[in-house]
């Protein structure tokens, strides 16, 4: 079985399970299972939603769900999706970002350039700083004008090394400091 609670005003909101198919808890960590296992349910930290077809459609972790002043959610790996097809980047991660004296969170990108694709369409030649930074912002730009204004990506820092990952290959988003 899977449900949805506390859902917003478009439907979106936690993923919890049960079944036969579901853990019983964590190994040894009986805290994490009291946390995750209530009344029968693993809430699984997944946000989404369920369409009228029965399909339900992951949007995020709950704990990287970006939310502005005006309370719209914003799921940074949907746009990292976005970021990741783009050929001149190899991975990305998408995080909300407040200046001093800002009011609210905007959206900013931490890009690390696939500089193989950079060289290969310039025969071989090692691009400037520059011109990695105004592809890349150029590539943004062009995601921005398919996403609503409040998701716009506002601020891209081009990184040379690549992000630290799991033994599964997914970044570790914690271990960065953006």
């Amino acid at each position: 079985e899977v449900r949805i609670i506390n859902a917003d005003k478009s439907g979106a909101g936690e993923i919890i399970t049960r079944g036969d198919n579901v853990m019983l808890g964590y190994f040894e960590d009986e805290e994490a299972t009291r946390k995750s296992i209530v009344d029968g349910w693993f809430h699984t930290g997944d946000l989404g939603r369920i369409d009228d077809d029965g399909f339900v459609h992951i949007l995020g972790r709950i704990k990287n769900v970006i939310v502005t002043k005006n309370g719209k959610n914003i799921y940074p790996e949907e746009i990292e999706a976005l970021l990741d097809k783009v050929p001149y980047i190899k991975e990305s991660i998408v995080y909300g970002k407040m200046e001093e004296g800002d009011s609210d969170v905007t959206v900013a990108a931490a890009i690390v350039p696939d500089l193989e694709t950079f060289e290969t369409e310039n025969d071989g030649r090692t691009p400037t700083e520059e011109e990695i930074y105004q592809t890349i912002l150029k590539e943004v730009k062009a995601i921005n004008k398919n996403l609503v204004t409040y998701k716009y990506i506002k601020d891209i820092q081009i990184r040379e090394t690549e992000f630290a990952k799991t033994t599964t290959k997914k970044i570790k988003r914690y271990a960065e400091k953006l």
